[in-house]
């Protein structure tokens, strides 16, 4: 016997914002009539953080002391004790999205350390010796956008040999010399990161120039921090032997669920970071690296 259970809400985009009533249905589908021992759904908010394999050893109290931390939960029963007709059944629901006291709702975040994952969870009751049914869905939270307008922070930058930080061998680096801009290092999450890049000389062809998003996720307590930088997207503005004096559009689109407005908070912070790369054609490499900040404008 399969039974299946589907939990549906009503907006198709599954955005919702805080304080918002959850509405939709709870979808059982069986092949034969089914007793159970009554059908329960619960909402959920968490914010889970994990520390890097790297880090293990260093601070473990930050398992003891960091725990997955409740935004919002409701538990709903839907339905009592009862038989489920063969066919399929839908059972209508409504769950506030209620922060709990001293919480403040975040948005949805899938990360690599940190995570913020709001989630619909269905349980069937079996009774004796059977197992309950459970089935689980996500939905996705957001902040309102605000009216007023983003304060704009264009960053002009330049890049040469001489500007190169880290102890570069001069010696091994062919000349060349970069120019380009950032239109705003405060960005709203719903419109593209845009800029240009130029190179004005460069001493041996260019193989590629490249645009990558990296997300800086920071997990602690009062035993230490751990900071980790991993990267999101990667896209090439540049093939080739790219022209010299010819202005490259930069535009990127922050992906969703994999970017969030930036958070700092006691245990967690999740920063975000561009960095420009140029690759020779030799294969060295020299990058410009942007801290940016991610609003919901």
């Amino acid at each position: 016997m399969s039974v299946n259970i589907d939990i549906r809400v009503k907006r198709a985009n599954k955005i919702y914002y805080e304080n918002d009533t959850i509405t939709g249905v709870v979808a059982i589908t069986t092949p034969q009539p089914v007793k159970h021992n009554g059908i329960s759904l619960s909402m959920e908010g968490l914010v889970s953080l994990q520390l890097s394999p790297k880090n293990v050893g260093i601070f473990e109290a930050f398992y003891n002391s960091v725990k997955p931390v409740q935004i919002c939960y409701a538990l709903l029963e839907i339905s009592g004790p009862n038989t489920l007709p063969q066919g399929k059944t839908e059972i209508p629901f409504e769950v506030p999205l209620v922060v709990k006291p001293n919480r403040t709702m975040y948005e949805t975040y899938h990360g690599v350390f940190i995570n913020i994952q709001y989630t619909l969870k269905c349980e069937l009751k079996r009774g004796f010796m059977l197992k309950d049914m459970i089935k689980v869905a996500e939905f996705i939270v957001e902040y309102k956008s605000k009216k007023t307008a983003l304060e704009s922070k264009p960053v002009n930058f330049v890049i040469t040999p001489d500007s190169l930080e880290g102890g570069v061998d001069l010696g091994t680096i062919p000349g060349f010399k970069i120019s380009g801009n950032i239109d705003s290092t405060v960005c709203c999450i719903s419109k593209p990161l845009t800029g240009q890049i130029t190179i004005l000389h460069s001493e041996i062809p260019i193989k590629s120039i490249e645009l990558q998003l990296v997300r800086v996720e920071t997990c602690g307590c009062a035993e230490g921090y751990a900071k980790d930088v991993t990267e999101i997207q990667n896209i090439q503005i540049g093939e080739g032997n790219v022209a010299c004096g010819i202005a490259i559009p930069i535009y990127m689109i922050f992906p969703r669920l994999f970017t969030c407005p930036s958070l700092s908070t006691n245990n967690f912070k999740v920063e975000f970071e561009v960095n420009v790369v140029v690759i020779f054609e030799n294969d060295h490499l020299v990058s410009e690296n942007f801290s940016i900040a991610l609003v919901r404008g």
